[in-house]
């Protein structure tokens, strides 16, 4: 295995310990901080930026990858043909590394992380928050079979 190879596991393994980590603390914000305080705007501060990071992570690990292999990304929609090169196998050079199943999902995570970092909204939609919670919900342990299917691949090569 070369040592570019090596370094792009290693990423992988270290962000997906990153992704565990705050889809975890996004379940103790629901089980423990709204328990406490409640649908507030403080709260939702903590639920969105959770939401936020967690994809940001995420499309950090994408990025890695598909520097890795040398895709070329339209500088104008970047974040959102990154995602959909993920999708896509390329024959004799890389498996996908989204499951198409779960690419609508990831879209919902993106769109919002996209609405937060440049729109300065400080009152939430509840319901909204609660949709994208459900979203990352079910995509987390999919992102996570995804993401170590891909490191098989990379052991692989």
């Amino acid at each position: 295995m070369s040592a570019e190879t090596a370094d792009l596991r290693g990423v992988i393994k270290r962000n997906m310990s990153k992704l565990d980590q705050i889809y975890e603390s996004l379940g103790t914000v629901y089980e423990e901080e709204l328990s406490l305080v409640g649908k507030t705007n403080r709260s939702a501060l903590m639920v969105s930026g959770l939401l936020e990071n967690y994809y940001t992570c995420l499309e950090t690990t994408f990025l890695r990858i598909s520097r890795f292999f040398e895709n070329s990304l339209d500088s104008d929609r970047w974040h959102s043909d990154l995602l959909e090169k993920m999708t896509i196998s390329i024959e004799g050079v890389r498996i996908p590394v989204v499951s198409d199943e779960n690419h609508s999902r990831l879209l919902e995570l993106l769109k919002f992380r996209h609405f937060r970092r440049y729109y300065s909204e400080l009152e939430y939609d509840w319901d909204r928050l609660e949709f994208l919670t459900k979203k990352l919900n079910e995509a987390h342990p999919i992102v996570v079979a995804d993401l170590q299917r891909f490191d098989r691949f990379l052991v692989s090569l």
